[in-house]
């Protein structure tokens, strides 16, 4: 065991030596150390975590060797040495982070490691509780609570549970010289309260016994707002919220009082600090999200791809976002939100990079998505969310201008069969109703102004969204935005509940892997009834249209599967914009089916969507989306 640990102790010398000679450009060297971490590392998945570090590694510098003119690719830029972010102050949002200067699309502009993590319990099975990476199936338990889960014993030390010991070594001088950040420390006492309370909980734990051990008394809870300089939602909180954060600050002072130290006094003051850090941290928390495919592992991708030529597969590459854990980065916390965001937030095992997704000038706010963007919800439930979630109302030009993607992401289609109106139903036109009525001063934001619209105003915006076409216009429940010809919105609402009752069936065929055949019918059936009410751009005609494609996928018929998924995309270009990483999403299932038929056209969406998760992830994209790199060979077969 002395000689295991000491192994431990060198891999992570060498891993942390190659880290440091990436940083510094020594790309030969720096392989040379990985690979030498790589052959020392016991545990399967820790030599395939520095394996995912050593290809990103290769690509990185792929990007950086000049190629040929007549050679397509695209360009990944470095992060500007004059990007200077600073935190300012606004008028409408408080605090924010803009740049002095200019940056370029797809620029890196930040990377943080966190404050504080913890993994979501729905996740303490299959991802690791250190770096919260998928685990491998030689997980490595907490050698004393078995509690916790690692991927690696690199991982493992890391946490700052303890290392097992023999006991023929007690009493030696034998000290282990691994550095540690105790997050699990003071929970490793043979109680197992982080597995019962909330993880916003345990996590103020953990941001608790960091900054006592950084001010280095541990007899009260120091006061967190000063140290930690985040927002506070106590006084927006109902009388409910506010008596459970009570409750549970208490619960969390006797659990650290017991686990983490005895002298720590029990007091009101200590209680009042972790009510208010649990509200900030409501607030101030980050989501930490994993890409999840139907695969994950690039081996087993490239195995999958050759089932799906065959017509094996059971469906087309579906990818999505699972939330992993929650984390706390003080420096993150400084950017506002947007509901049309010119960043995005993506993890490298626990640390957050932040990229630009457009070109942004200089003074310019730097914002992202805190939830659903536009595209994806329409303005009145964002608008709910956010109020709800952290306590704003939001006012960015997504929700104070009429956008189209608002008009009809749950619009139905007008009753007249030579008009290409859209009909509201009543929450959603009285939402869009009030976007008129902003000042025009309540935002100095240069790239999200805001105007004041009349109804005049939402009328000519619907025309030239759908048609372009003069016409009377009346704003409300029922009645069509470009016509005015009204509608009974209540019984066709009815007509779309019962149609969709064939596509859950359908849907769960296939979950179940049961036969489609009479359910893939009605569902055919029920498209025809959803086109004739819901508007062309719907979101529900999008949804239904990617369900028919996963059941043509999964009968092995990939040509009408093509054409379901050609649709979907199309109404999704509408409601996010062309280039959104959303639509990289779905032309990752379009190019599978596509070279499942040998369809050459998959070289275009490769192409389409290698620039988009270039943009969104930079170097990182086959990191983050490892089928990727299985297209892009695909691509590279085709063109030779």
């Amino acid at each position: 065991m002395f000689l295991h640990l000491l192994a431990m102790d060198v891999d992570t010398v060498w891993c942390r030596r190659g880290k440091v000679n990436a940083t510094l450009g020594n790309y030969e060297d720096s392989v040379h150390d990985l690979s030498v971490a790589k052959d020392m590392e016991p545990s399967i998945g820790g030599k395939k975590q520095i394996e995912r570090e050593l290809d990103m590694l290769a690509r990185h510098h792929e990007k950086k060797i000049p190629k040929p003119a007549s050679q397509k690719s695209v360009e990944i830029p470095d992060v500007p040495s004059e990007i200077k972010l600073q935190c300012v102050k606004t008028p409408d949002k408080g605090r924010g982070m803009v740049s002095q200067f200019d940056i370029p699309q797809a620029s890196l502009i930040h990377a943080e490691e966190p404050y504080a993590v913890v993994i979501l319990k729905h996740c303490r099975e299959t991802h690791c509780h250190y770096c919260l990476n998928e685990l491998p199936a030689d997980t490595i338990p907490c050698f004393s609570c078995s509690l916790p889960l690692y991927c690696s014993q690199h991982c493992q030390v890391r946490a700052g549970g303890p290392i097992h010991i023999p006991d023929t070594m007690v009493g030696s001088n034998f000290k282990p010289t691994l550095e540690c950040i105790p997050e699990h420390k003071h929970e490793c006492q043979g109680v197992h309260w982080p597995a019962i309370l909330p993880s916003d909980v345990v996590l103020a734990g953990r941001v608790v016994v960091k900054t006592m051990e950084q001010k280095g008394q541990f007899t009260d809870v120091p006061n967190l707002s000063e140290t930690l300089g985040l927002c506070e939602s106590y006084s927006k909180m109902s009388p409910e919220s506010k008596l459970e954060l009570h409750i549970y600050s208490i619960v969390l002072l006797f659990c650290l009082h017991h686990s983490f130290s005895s002298e720590l006094s029990i007091n009101g003051d200590s209680a009042s600090q972790i009510v208010i850090l649990l509200s900030q941290i409501r607030v101030n928390s980050i989501a930490v999200v994993r890409m999840k495919s139907n695969t994950n592992d690039s081996y087993d991708q490239q195995d999958w791809f050759q089932n799906f030529s065959f017509g094996e597969a059971e469906a087309a590459s579906s990818v999505e976002q699972v939330r992993v854990g929650q984390a706390l980065y003080k420096a993150a916390s400084l950017f506002n939100h947007s509901c049309l965001p010119n960043i995005h937030a993506y993890f490298i095992s626990r640390t957050l990079l932040l990229r630009t997704t457009e070109f942004v000038s200089g003074g310019c706010p730097l914002e992202l998505s805190y939830g659903p963007p536009v595209g994806q919800w329409d303005c009145k439930d964002r608008l709910r969310f956010l109020e709800e979630e952290y306590f704003f109302r939001c006012w960015c030009r997504g929700c104070s201008e009429v956008n189209e993607s608002d008009l009809v992401i749950s619009g139905f289609c007008c009753v007249n069969p030579n008009c290409s109106g859209v009909i509201l139903d009543n929450l959603v036109a009285n939402c869009e109703k009030q976007k008129p009525k902003v000042p025009e001063t309540i935002s100095n934001e240069s790239h999200l102004q805001v105007h004041e619209l009349k109804d005049i105003d939402i009328k000519k915006v619907a025309n030239i969204s759908l048609d372009q076409t003069q016409s009377s216009f009346h704003v409300g429940s029922g009645y069509c935005l470009k016509c005015g010809s009204y509608c009974n919105f209540a019984s066709r609402s009815k007509e779309v509940k019962k149609a969709w009752t064939d596509f859950r069936r359908l849907q769960d065929s296939i979950a179940s892997k049961d036969t489609c055949g009479t359910n893939l019918t009605d569902a055919l059936r029920s498209l025809g009834l959803l086109r004739s009410i819901l508007h062309a751009y719907n979101k529900g005609i999008a949804e239904a249209e990617d369900i028919l494609a996963k059941a043509f996928c999964f009968i092995g018929d990939f040509e009408p599967a093509r054409d379901h998924c050609k649709a979907s995309i199309e109404i999704l270009e509408k409601l996010y914009g062309p280039n959104h990483i959303a639509i990289g999403y779905e032309l990752a299932k379009l190019a599978s089916i596509q070279l499942a038929l040998g369809d050459c056209t998959a070289v275009y969406n490769i192409n389409r969507l290698s620039a988009m998760f270039s943009t969104y992830y930079g170097p990182q994209a086959g990191i983050i989306f490892p089928y990727l790199l299985v297209l892009e060979r695909e691509r590279s077969r085709i063109i030779q």
